[in-house]
């Protein structure tokens, strides 16, 4: 049984090596903006965290999974796609891209607490193409230290690990000691809920264990 993983996080692949599985790697070719962008305005409405993190997830292992069938008609096995987003006093907060960002953002969350919206689409592909879907999101709270200085938040930025994630912080890394608690699935915070994984592929008649392919 095989796994691609629709992503090119080294978080969401550090997470799958972990447990046991080495997976496939493929980028997705989806404009996010512009995904939400479309689906907004026909909708007539702005989507909340967990309807934004369900869609892209959707989209980026649809799009992976179409490829898979189509180029490699031998794999049978499953495609998983993710995305989070951070809110924050009621604001939606994806990946900040510029040190300005970073820091405005940390400033501000120092003290508080904030959940972590992370979206999961699983998809069962083999020889017949594709064949099965499931998707579900989880959340997990994150409370930051009251006491983070602005040269800590300065040094932070400075190391370029709070430009290209969701909410600007990591858990598993440098941003690690900055974090106070987290209630709920730790993986969720990392990037991807294996817990939730799981309950997906069992959907779609998959075993975990199946999976395995590390020694």
């Amino acid at each position: 049984m095989q796994v691609c993983l629709a992503s090119t996080s080294p978080a969401r692949l550090m997470l799958l090596r972990q447990a046991g599985i080495e997976p496939r790697t493929l980028a997705p070719d989806v404009d996010e903006d512009a995904v939400i962008a479309q689906v907004e305005a026909a909708e007539g409405r702005r989507l909340d965290a967990d309807e934004h993190v369900r869609l892209l997830a959707r989209r980026k292992a649809a799009d992976v999974a179409r490829r898979v069938a189509a180029e490699d008609p031998g794999f049978d096995g499953i495609v998983i796609g993710g995305d989070s987003m951070f809110e924050i006093g009621g604001e939606i907060l994806g990946k900040p891209h510029s040190a300005v960002e970073a820091t405005r953002r940390w400033q501000a969350m120092r003290g508080r607490t904030g959940m972590l919206h992370s979206g999961h689409s699983v998809i069962r592909v083999n020889g017949a193409g594709v064949s099965a879907d499931a998707h579900a999101v989880a959340a997990a709270s994150v409370s930051f230290a009251a006491d983070v200085t602005d040269a800590e938040i300065d040094a932070y930025v400075a190391s370029g690990e709070p430009l290209h994630v969701a909410g600007a912080f990591t858990i598993d890394s440098l941003g690690g000691p900055f974090i106070q608690r987290v209630e709920g699935d730790p993986s969720t915070v990392v990037g991807m809920s294996l817990s939730t994984v799981r309950r997906l592929a069992r959907e779609l008649g998959v075993e975990w264990t199946d999976l395995w392919n590390r020694t």
